[in-house]
């Protein structure tokens, strides 16, 4: 995690190792800290959870989504990226009732 934080905080992306490990660590740690399967977080290509209580999805497309890319997504686990900047930039997107996640971030703050 620091080496991937230190590289944004640098204006660098980290390597892909860093950035997939990274990735997984943070989506890990959110299903750990809001376990459910009401909401799906994408970060494609590395990683997608279910979590947040509620009702549970088993079929088809979730009913609430949210999808973005890894580096927005370790700006925001991190925070260094605000959620609703973050929405309002379109850099993230968040379909359904139960998306806004802004109250369990950041997730980590090493």
């Amino acid at each position: 995690m620091a080496a991937a934080v230190q590289a944004l905080d640098q204006d660098r992306e980290p390597t892909r190792e860093l950035l997939r490990d990274a990735v997984r660590w943070l989506l890990s740690e959110l299903s750990s800290r809001a376990p459910g399967r009401s909401v799906e977080v994408r970060v494609p290509p590395y990683g997608a959870i279910q979590c947040i209580p509620g009702p549970r999805h088993t079929r088809g497309t979730p009913p609430n989504v949210i999808e973005t890319d890894p580096v927005t997504w370790l700006r925001l686990a991190t925070g260094r990226l605000d959620w609703a900047q973050a929405r309002a930039q379109g850099r993230v997107s968040a379909s359904g009732i139960r998306t806004d996640i802004s109250e369990l971030l950041p997730l980590w703050t090493g």
